[in-house]
């Protein structure tokens, strides 16, 4: 049964005998170390997502086995009981004995689901690092498959993660300073965890005994708080980046609030030593603060999300940040929140120790799709007409490419403001025009017609027609 015993990471033997075993940091775009190492989500900080390594090719690829299996680390769970001990045991008897204690712990009482592994495992020291959907930490030695630590945060004892996060981690983040070596990650119930990278143990001078609440001075934010769905209102499923001495946190919120009232996604950095908040910038610019006038009335007051919750990217040697921005709420009516809703669907550049605004590029204007940044801006150095530029690329939803110079944030080619379709539904107010990038040309097929439906046969097409009637379909923001 999947759901109860997790899933197997497998590594193939050629993979395996070029592991190294020194750790190397990440640089922002020239790919991961030509040691083996893979030390940040992407690679390295600039997400490029690059290995030089050569040893396996097309010529050597049919003959790769399997080296080792490594079955998930929370197949075997803990529970804490009344005595202040831990009761170890398989998952499922955990999750029954939950469940009987609090029916309504779970979201439709569904137990956490283990097989949903979405983490991109790091690679530093011979070591492998990853967390697991229960928000698990594990290091696995690269060479032999054996578990070296395991880490519980029992997040599971909270509840079901946020809805747009279910049971969802996609990685942890290491950091060293030469001598102490970390690795920190975000929890389904909204922690933000570092242990010790040898021992799994956890780090505790950093914040509350290794832990710090991410929901501490988030408006509207409260802990244990469940949306309509019975699920957490606040998760974190994407790794923290580390960057010199400062992690910065994303942060999952639920898109699936009926009310206009939510918790706003601000982003924070944290001093990766104490876990003390270094600084914060507030996504909702609240009152006085730049961009508040594309707020109507006093929706800034209320109106929530605009989190990066996927994976950011950082530039050390400029000490710049790079923030992927998703929608304000709620994601598809913003009749309470007229205006363009600045920092919603934003590529936002930091100052990585002070979290001042460097430059931002706001791609959709008052949000109505759901048309949030969903993956990691990448860092590239590009030349274009004989001049070096160091670049930054974000890729849309929609499949567009908006290119910048990113230490300026002006863009490489021409974006135009061009008009679009107004809304149709009363108090609704669109933007009238929407910025379309002239270069790169568009990866995605964009808007749709009657003559894109499914034609197989008559039938088939009048089918089409039928389910298509009461839909509005037109160009791209319709």
């Amino acid at each position: 049964m999947a759901n109860a015993r997790g899933v197997q990471l497998c590594l193939g033997c050629v993979c395996a005998a070029a592991l190294a075993i020194a750790p190397a940091p990440a640089s922002a775009q020239n790919g991961a170390p030509a040691d083996g190492e893979w030390p940040t989500y992407g690679g390295d900080l600039g997400n490029t997502k690059y290995s030089p390594l050569d040893q396996i090719d097309r010529d050597n690829f049919a003959d790769l086995e399997v080296a080792w299996r490594w079955r998930s680390a929370d197949g075997f769970l803990s529970k804490s009981d009344a005595a202040g001990g831990e009761l170890w045991t398989d998952s499922r008897v955990v999750f029954a004995e939950l469940d009987r204690e609090d029916p309504n712990l779970w979201r439709d009482r569904e137990p956490p689901y283990l097989a949903n592994f979405k983490a991109t495992p790091l690679m530093v020291g011979g070591r492998l690092y990853m967390n697991m959907p229960t928000s698990v930490g594990a290091a696995v030695d690269a060479r032999t498959g054996e578990t070296i630590w395991v880490y519980n945060p029992k997040t599971y004892e909270a509840g079901t993660t946020t809805m747009t996060a279910r049971w969802n981690q996609r990685g942890v983040a290491y950091w060293t300073d030469g001598n102490e070596e970390r690795i920190l990650w975000g929890t389904s119930n909204g922690y933000l965890v570092a242990v010790d990278a040898a021992t799994g143990r956890p780090a505790v001078d950093f914040g509350d005994g290794g832990r710090v609440d991410l929901m501490e001075g988030l408006p509207q934010a409260e802990r244990g708080s469940r949306d309509w769905l019975n699920a957490l209102t606040y998760s974190v499923q994407s790794p923290p980046i580390v960057a010199g001495d400062t992690v910065v946190t994303p942060a999952s919120i639920s898109s699936y609030n009926i009310n206009r009232e939510q918790i706003p996604g601000w982003t924070r950095g944290w001093d990766v030593r104490t876990g003390q908040r270094k600084w914060t910038f507030e996504t909702v610019p609240q009152a006085d603060s730049y961009g508040n006038d594309t707020w109507e009335g006093d929706s800034w007051r209320y109106t929530g999300k605009i989190s990066g919750w996927s994976i950011f990217s950082a530039d050390e040697e400029l000490g710049y940040l790079y923030i992927p921005l998703n929608t304000a709420a709620p994601d598809y009516w913003g009749g309470h929140r007229l205006g363009d809703n600045l920092y919603a669907e934003t590529l936002l550049c930091l100052d990585m120790e002070t979290g001042e605004r460097v430059w931002h590029f706001q791609v959709v204007h008052h949000g109505l799709w759901d048309y949030d940044l969903p993956a990691a801006p990448n860092l590239l150095d590009i030349v274009v007409d004989g001049r070096p530029i160091k670049a930054v690329a974000q890729i849309t939803k929609q499949g567009f490419v908006f290119a910048f110079d990113r230490v300026t944030g002006e863009p490489i080619w021409p974006i135009e403001e061009r008009p679009v379709p107004p809304s149709t539904i009363p108090g609704e107010r669109a933007s009238e025009t929407q910025p379309f990038p002239t270069r790169p040309a568009p990866v995605e097929y964009q808007g749709v017609t009657v003559d894109d439906l499914v034609d197989f046969t008559p039938e088939i097409r009048e089918m089409a027609l039928e389910v298509i009637e009461p839909f509005t379909i037109g160009p791209l923001y319709t």
